[in-house]
């Protein structure tokens, strides 16, 4: 076991040489709402096997924000529903930004605030009302304390908002929605912050299993679709989808704004109903999208520009409401464990992905901060003694 765990530490110091390669188009979602998760700390180690750089939070809690100073990771960090009415006042807005972005700034990268999520497909006219409003207000509080160059203000879309998806190069927002969406895409375009949306080919599928081809969806060889206006070339359902909103958004006369997917995955579990909720799919679509990731390849429509995306999720989470499939979409299980084998997927593109240490989840902050600074004291002392090249 103690030869194991000094291999373990070895590897997580030589992983370190492929960060830059792996920060760029890929992220994961860190979603909290279980009883059942590892502390901070611990996720910090996780990440850091993974060389996972990019992470999406659903809101701003300073336990994780605070484990993750000075760790080269990136976060968005997002702002409820339920502050959305309170956020369009400057007072309690500027507040915010004081007491969950700038104590942590300094030390733990914050790139990004999304204002609520999923509005526009909800059914509260009230919500819809105040999201612009309250985006504009977040970011001139960024602006007086001198926050707007380095972090973006955005918010989270369905791919509900689109009326029409296919072929892409007809997609559309939905009527109902223009009024709200016409000035949001102004905000953008103004302040130079991307459009967010949640794109989850597995609801395509599972609505339609006999007209949708699954490997289609699962990025698996397939003799694609053709977009009759474009004669463009897809063989998988996201980046049409992403197309369609690139096009819906040139439909508002504006191209200068980029479309990032800050949600995609795929459940390993559902109930009997939900069609296609599988270990075997979730790992396929996974792997096969990691890899697309990593080729830098952009969409049929924008092929210069490469895919940005977040998966969801980093751990399945057991409080989650709904079917099944809402508390199965992990890539992990909140042991650290894998949930099925992307291990290789991940290997190849430089990851790699280790189980947590077998520890006492509810052992004191005190026992966690040292043994994540014994970790550190052997990595530096491996790295002083190898070099990458010499396991070549």
């Amino acid at each position: 076991m103690a030869t194991a765990f000094r291999v373990l530490l070895l590897l997580l110091t030589f992983s370190d040489s492929f960060v830059s390669t792996l920060g760029h188009g890929i992220g994961i979602n860190y979603g909290q709402i279980a009883n059942n998760l590892p502390s901070p700390p611990h996720v910090v180690y996780l990440l850091k096997s993974l060389n996972m750089s990019r992470v999406k939070l659903y809101d701003a809690n300073p336990n994780v924000l605070t484990a993750f100073a000075n760790s080269n990771v990136e976060f968005i960090i997002g702002l409820g529903n339920e502050y959305l009415e309170k956020m369009t006042d400057p007072l309690p807005a500027q507040t915010w930004i004081q007491q969950h972005v700038q104590p942590y700034i300094s030390q733990t990268k914050i790139s990004c605030i999304t204002v609520g999520n999923e509005i526009l497909t909800g059914n509260d006219t009230q919500l819809m009302s105040n999201l612009l409003p309250a985006m504009q207000t977040i970011y001139a509080s960024l602006a007086n304390l001198g926050l707007s160059k380095e972090v973006y203000v955005t918010t989270a879309h369905s791919i509900g908002i689109l009326g029409n998806s296919f072929p892409p190069s007809a997609g559309a927002f939905r009527q109902d929605l223009l009024e709200y969406i016409q000035r949001i895409l102004d905000f953008h375009s103004q302040t130079g912050s991307p459009f967010l949306i949640n794109a989850y080919p597995f609801f395509a599928y599972k609505d339609n299993p006999g007209q949708v081809s699954l490997e289609y969806v699962l990025f698996e060889p397939n003799p694609g679709m053709k977009d009759p206006g474009t004669n463009l070339k897809y063989d998988n359902m996201l980046y049409a989808q992403i197309d369609a909103v690139y096009m819906a958004i040139k439909a508002f006369g504006h191209t200068d704004i980029r479309v990032q997917v800050s949600e995609t995955g795929w459940p390993s579990k559902g109930d009997p109903n939900e069609v296609g909720a599988s270990a075997d799919n979730a790992r396929l679509y996974n792997t096969n999208l990691l890899n697309r990731i990593q080729q830098n390849q952009g969409t049929p429509a924008k092929p210069s520009v490469p895919v940005d995306i977040y998966v969801f999720a980093l751990f399945n989470e057991d409080l989650k409401p709904g079917p099944s499939s809402e508390r199965n979409y992990g890539l992990y299980y909140p042991n650290g464990t894998l949930v099925y084998d992307i291990g290789t997927a991940l290997s190849s593109q430089g990851y790699l992905p280790l189980p947590l240490p077998h520890m006492d989840y509810s052992a004191s902050k005190k026992n966690v901060s040292k043994y994540l600074i014994l970790h550190e004291l052997v990595c530096c002392l491996f790295s002083a003694s190898f070099s990458f090249s010499s396991l070549a």
